[in-house]
C-alpha cells in the first residue's frame, strides 16, 4: 500500500487546490515522494485555517516558479509506477484521494484512482475493540485521531506546521506499528512501541490518552 498525505489550500476538492503530496511505498519505506505546487487560480478557495495548518503563505501558494497542480500530479504519478501495490492509505484518505482524483479531472490526467483504501482510524479503532478498550468517543462518535493514534502507537505528536511528507511517514510508522509491532523508519526507531503493540494486543488493557 502507498501512504499518502496531501496538503491543501481549502477543505473542498471542488473549490479549492492541493499544495503539496507526501507518499511513502510501505512495502519499500525509503521509496518516497515529495512535492508542492501552487494554486490552480485566483478564483481557488483558500481557507485561512488550512494555511496556518500546513503553513504555506499566501506568497508561496502563488508562486509563479512552482508547478502547476496537474504537473505536480504527473510528478507523483510518474513516482506511483516505481510501486509494487498502489492501494492508498492514510489517516483519511478519502479526503486525500477525493483532492487527487479533482485534480487528475481538472488537469485531464486519464487516471482511476481505485475506490477502497486503508485507513489508519478503523485500524486503530479496531485494535482497542480486540484489547477490549473503548475507543473515545463524542457526541457519540468516535473521536479517534492523529493526536489519540500517535501516542497510542508510541510516537510524538506530528509537528507543526503539518509537511504532506512528515505526515505519510508517521502515519506509515504507525500502520507498522499496529500491523506489525515493529517500527518501519529508521527515524522513529528510538521512540518505544508499547507492549500491548510487540504482543499483538495480549497485555493488560489501558485506556487511551484522550490528549
Amino acid at each position: 500500500m502507498i501512504i499518502v498525505d496531501v496538503e491543501t489550500a481549502g477543505i473542498d476538492a471542488k473549490k479549492s487546490s492541493i499544495l503539496s503530496i507526501g507518499a511513502v511505498d510501505f512495502a519499500n519505506p525509503e521509496n518516497q515522494f515529495y512535492g508542492e505546487c501552487k494554486i490552480w487560480n485566483d478564483t481557488t478557495e483558500i481557507l485561512d485555517e488550512a494555511l496556518a495548518i500546513n503553513g504555506f503563505t499566501q506568497e508561496q501558494i502563488r508562486d509563479k516558479n512552482k508547478k502547476k497542480p496537474g504537473e505536480l500530479l504527473q510528478d507523483f504519478l510518474v513516482w506511483l509506477e516505481t510501486c509494487e501495490e498502489k492501494t492508498m492509505a492514510g489517516e483519511n484518505p478519502f479526503f486525500d484521494r477525493t483532492f487527487l482524483k479533482e485534480t487528475a479531472e481538472k488537469a485531464d490526467i486519464p487516471v482511476v484512482f481505485p475506490y477502497r483504501t486503508i485507513d489508519l482510524h478503523s485500524l486503530c479503532y479496531a485494535h482497542c475493540l480486540r484489547r477490549g478498550i473503548s475507543p473515545p468517543v463524542k457526541e457519540k462518535r468516535t473521536d479517534l485521531n492523529l493526536k489519540k493514534i500517535f501516542p497510542y502507537v508510541g510516537l510524538p505528536e506530528e509537528p507543526l506546521p503539518h509537511n504532506a511528507l512528515t505526515g505519510a511517514k508517521m502515519e506509515a510508522e504507525a500502520f507498522s506499528r499496529l500491523i506489525h509491532g515493529r517500527s518501519l523508519l529508521l527515524e522513529f526507531e528510538h521512540h518505544l512501541i508499547p507492549d500491548y503493540l510487540e504482543d499483538n494486543g495480549k497485555s493488560k488493557a489501558r485506556k487511551i490518552s484522550k490528549g
